[in-house]
């Protein structure tokens, strides 16, 4: 189901206009037909109550087009709404809303014009200057939905392994040493067979060393060294009790731990479905650094929608990483831009990060940016600012990405990026 973002220059003028202002409980809805009449009311936050809502309008309206108008990203309401293709749906940034309700309130007094009734106004007057909702296909929604939910079962994982080399500094320290690297499947063995420095020191040096070798950690003078460490190890505190409290603290987290790493597993494994099936796949498959991780991420991020984006500029500033001027007499100052969706900000981030290893032309942009005096953050913003708008080319001509074409591009205009050849 894909939503048309041209949709008020192609369908019959509305039936109706709707703001929603949605909640975790209730949507309060403020609504004006075409003819004058007006209703306000609230809506319970049930599919039952939801839908029972929108099959009313549905039959008031005969299908004909209605405009709602929604804060942010819709919640838990936007789910329900989308089941609706006569729904024409805006969202609205926050701000937006908040700054036209001052303008009409100075006082501040909300009270005065509910949300939902700010949202209706926003809707029907200015919808000209609004970006209708619209929807990816079926590939890159589905897409987009397991990145996210992969960077935050990944995130989760990464909380876990600080509260726990936390947990482990307050009364097992010599883990650290003899494992260095929690994020493995030696650690979480390790931890599971010896989770306190007693039953550790209990266990035979033969024992030890097996387990070390059994687990790939073959270096017989790198094996030798953590078996030393033990003989040695002197217990944090020696109270039982509090030692009885940190082991169960432990076997809680490792527990999540494993779960959240198979979880992960299973996300990459369906990750790789999805993006193999995917038809823009091959534009984003072999980008430098991309990888397993970051070439669905590129991948969901532009989708199949190329009116989307008819311009690489669209794209920069609804990812955030074009900077907004501001000017107010003679003062001009520059700053990134707010609100901005922030997984999306990231993935290009974290990529032109991972173009400066791969790319030459990057890895030079970096370097001279670096001898200026940037810091690594704006460095990287402003280096995904130009890999978008690579991107956004190739992605237009339906062209992969090629290094040695674009290089030879740079040496034509004189880029100071350009890489002399060798």
């Amino acid at each position: 189901m894909n939503r048309n973002h041209n949709t008020q220059h192609q369908d019959p003028a509305p039936a109706a206009w709707i703001g929603l202002d949605w909640g975790h409980r209730t949507h309060a809805f403020a609504l004006q037909e075409a003819a004058g009449r007006t209703e306000e009311g609230s809506v319970e936050h049930t599919p039952e109550a939801l839908h029972a809502w929108l099959g009313q309008l549905a039959a008031r309206y005969g299908g004909r087009p209605v405009r709602l108008a929604l804060e942010g990203k819709g919640g838990a309401a936007l789910p329900a709404l989308l089941e609706y293709p006569w729904l024409q749906i805006y969202p609205v940034n926050p701000v937006t809303s908040a700054r036209y309700r001052k303008a009409f309130t100075p006082s501040g007094a909300s009270d005065d014009l509910p949300d939902a009734r700010v949202l209706l106004e926003l809707v029907r007057d200015h919808a000209a200057k609004l970006r209708p909702l619209e929807t990816q296909d079926e590939y890159t929604r589905q897409l987009d939905a397991l990145v996210q939910a992969r960077r935050d079962a990944v995130d989760r994982r990464t909380q876990v392994l600080n509260q726990l080399t936390s947990l482990l500094k307050s009364y097992y320290p010599q883990a650290l040493q003899l494992l260095e690297d929690l994020n493995t499947e030696l650690a979480v063995a390790f931890l599971s067979r010896w989770p306190d420095l007693l039953s550790l020191k209990n266990a035979r040096p033969a024992t030890v060393r097996n387990f070390y070798y059994a687990h790939n950690v073959r270096r017989p003078e790198r094996v030798q060294q953590r078996l030393d460490l033990i003989p040695k190890a002197k217990l944090l505190s020696s109270d039982p009790m509090m030692l009885d409290v940190a082991v169960r603290q432990l076997r809680l987290l490792l527990d999540q731990f494993k779960a959240l790493r198979k979880h992960i597993a299973l996300f990459d494994q369906e990750i790789r479905r999805v993006f193999a099936e995917h038809p823009e796949a091959p534009l984003f498959r072999d980008l430098p650094g991309a990888g397993a991780q970051m070439a669905p991420r590129l991948c969901a991020a532009f989708g199949t929608l190329r009116d989307l984006y008819p311009e690489p500029a669209a794209l920069q500033k609804y990812a955030g990483v074009a900077p907004v001027r501001e000017k107010s007499g003679r003062q001009l100052w520059t700053h990134w831009r707010w609100l901005a969706p922030g997984f999306l900000r990231q993935t290009f981030v974290e990529w032109a990060g991972q173009t400066v290893g791969y790319s030459a032309w990057a890895g030079e942009y970096y370097r001279q940016m670096e001898a200026k005096g940037k810091t690594r953050q704006v460095i990287l913003r402003a280096l995904a600012f130009k890999w978008i708008r690579v991107l956004w080319k190739c992605w237009q001509e339906r062209t992969p990405y090629n290094e040695a074409r674009y290089l030879k591009q740079l040496a034509h205009r004189k880029s100071p990026y350009a890489i002399p050849a060798s």
